[in-house]
């Protein structure tokens, strides 16, 4: 099983002609991802040819879903339509929006993600500007919603949910022997519309996750957050990894997402939050890679 994206997923790409829509949703199909329409106002009626594959451009996030079924959209319009994007595919009772797009406005993102979850649609993302840490969500061997490599690793055993897309892809690559049942790439952002507590949940409920790799960084207080969950409700084993143990004190690092105040939202305190709830917390991720193993052998 999986968690938000599975093979049954059928997707739809708005702004699949343009550059980077086009190329990634090349990768998408080629991961096995079911694309079934893209969505541009401008060039509906039209198709694009994708070699294996020939997919329909849909005038409306609507007018996909009546055609298709679609539950799942990837949002790769310019910053300033992302709103709109997002708030047209709640409006069309879209399940699932992953949103790629970087630089989307602060409050933009606030307004969408707010709108969306009045009208039950999941976000994956956004990524505000400087940040482009949401790089989507794999089910390897079953779909592929967004810009994360699907050659990295297999299916398997383990969850994994991370603010930063290239940890991501690195614990992917370390724990590929074992395999992900999903790997969501949250975003660092202040804001984003699925998080780690969101993420766990989904884990601890699905019966194929046996472990759950948590991926954090400096800033903010979600993984303090995460730890008050997982003592309370998870009761599979957990493992994580924070970036920023060697950001100079003091000194804002990356994007607003990582902006420390005093001791809050520091490495050291995060680590100590989940490791007072029973979770491994690795210094660097090829040691965190080895707590998984570990912990996964029953020898942690």
């Amino acid at each position: 099983m999986a968690i938000y994206l599975t093979q049954e997923s059928r997707v739809l790409v708005q702004g699949m002609t343009g550059g980077e829509g086009m190329r990634h949703t090349r990768r998408m199909l080629a991961a096995g991802t079911d694309v079934v329409g893209g969505v541009n106002p401008r060039k509906a009626g039209r198709s694009v040819d994708f070699g294996e594959r020939t997919v329909p451009v849909f005038g409306s996030v609507a007018e996909g879903i009546a055609a298709t079924g679609a539950d799942v959209s990837v949002v790769f319009v310019p910053p300033a339509f992302v709103r709109a994007a997002v708030t047209e595919a709640a409006d069309a009772g879209i399940g699932l929006a992953v949103v790629i797009t970087e630089g989307v406005p602060v409050h933009d993102s606030v307004a969408c993600t707010a709108y969306a979850a009045a009208r039950g649609t999941r976000i994956i993302g956004p990524n505000c500007p400087n940040c482009p840490n949401c790089p989507g969500l794999i089910s390897p061997g079953q779909s592929n919603a967004g810009i994360i490599p699907a050659d990295i690793t297999k299916p398997g055993r383990i969850g994994l949910v991370s603010k930063s897309g290239t940890l991501t892809y690195q614990l992917m690559y370390e724990l590929r022997d074992i395999g992900f049942s999903t790997c969501v790439g949250i975003g660092g952002d202040p804001v984003v519309g699925t998080s780690h507590i969101d993420c766990l949940a989904a884990f601890e409920d699905d019966p194929d996750t046996e472990l759950i790799v948590l991926i954090g960084e400096i800033g903010g207080d979600a993984e303090e957050r995460a730890a008050g969950y997982i003592r309370d409700h998870v009761t599979k084993p957990v493992v994580g990894y924070i970036a920023g143990f060697t950001a100079p004190e003091g000194r804002t690092m990356g994007h607003a997402g990582a902006i420390v105040s005093g001791s809050s939202g520091t490495a050291q305190a995060k680590k100590e939050a989940l490791e007072a709830v029973g979770v491994r917390v690795g210094d660097t991720p090829t040691e965190t890679a080895a707590l998984v193993l570990a912990a996964l052998e029953g020898t942690a």
